[in-house]
């Protein structure tokens, strides 16, 4: 276990629960709004569980639209992407064929990245998207979905097949009202399990949390199955690949924290799906 990371019995209990991680682990990132730092959270807890699995942990951008916010965040050292994979799918029997279309973060976390172009390389269809992520949960002791914002049926049963549904919003009271309206949504559609088991992450904007926030943030407590905050860190501010060794130390600690609660839930056991299709909730 790296030195930096603390509390040290959090720390160490992360890293014997990635230790012991069940093979198809899937890990869900998704929000109630757009712009919230999803794939921010995606590379820094993927960058920090990267470290502390002993298998390779990857991160697939599943946004069905032209998009760079994960390959922003890891990194690029070619020009591979998310549509080379889907391309060239029925060549993916192992590891390695994944490995060669994927970016590599500063902390080892692998990541297929978004497609930008829309022409003859495109973002992934939904079936598309579906069966590369079910590809890659046979490959992958762990895998962490870097979705869309959770305003269609698609992203909700996304939420519900994956092990772990983490829910990321602003530290601001518009922000934590979003995410629990949308919570209190999927438990009246039938995706109870969702709020129950969802990890919520507060991404703070600014060095101090309005006392307004907090409040919001206590009435989460409720709802949804953990309620954490990442505080404000200039390094997670910029869009520079991220790697959780350098973040500040407040920062460090607060990614223990969520990586616990994530690991923790992973160790349930529950079988993972791939995405479903995509239609208009």
């Amino acid at each position: 276990m790296p030195n930096q990371f603390g509390p040290a019995a959090v720390a160490e209990r992360a890293w014997r629960s990635a230790a012991a991680l069940h093979p198809g682990a899937v890990v869900a990132i998704s929000s109630a709004d757009g712009g919230v730092g999803r794939s921010t959270l995606a590379a820094a807890l993927g960058g920090l569980l990267a470290l502390a699995a002993p298998e390779p942990v990857i991160a697939v951008d599943m946004v069905p639209a032209p998009w760079n916010g994960l390959g922003a965040r890891v990194g690029r050292q070619n020009w591979a992407t998310v549509w080379d994979t889907v391309r060239d799918f029925g060549t993916l029997t192992s590891r390695a064929d994944v490995e060669r279309w994927a970016q590599r973060g500063p902390s080892g976390l692998l990541a297929l990245v978004g497609e930008i172009e829309a022409r003859e390389r495109r973002p992934p269809r939904p079936d598309e998207a579906s069966a590369l992520a079910d590809r890659l949960r046979q490959l992958f002791a762990l895998t962490v979905w870097d979705l869309a914002p959770a305003v269609t049926a698609s992203v909700w049963r996304s939420l519900a097949a994956a092990t772990v549904p983490v829910l990321v919003t602003r530290a601001s009271t518009d922000g934590l009202r979003h995410s629990l309206r949308l919570l209190t949504h999927l438990t009246a559609t039938g995706n109870a399990r969702v709020a129950r088991d969802c990890v919520l992450v507060i991404m703070a904007t600014s060095p101090s949390v309005p006392r307004q926030v907090r409040a919001v943030a206590r009435q989460a407590d409720d709802i949804a199955g953990a309620v954490l905050t990442v505080p404000y860190d200039p390094r997670l501010a910029q869009p520079e690949p991220i790697d959780p060794r350098q973040l500040h130390r407040r920062t460090r600690a607060a990614l223990v924290h969520v990586a616990d609660a994530v690991l923790q839930r992973c160790a349930a056991e529950r079988p993972a799906a791939a995405p479903a299709n995509e239609e208009r909730a």
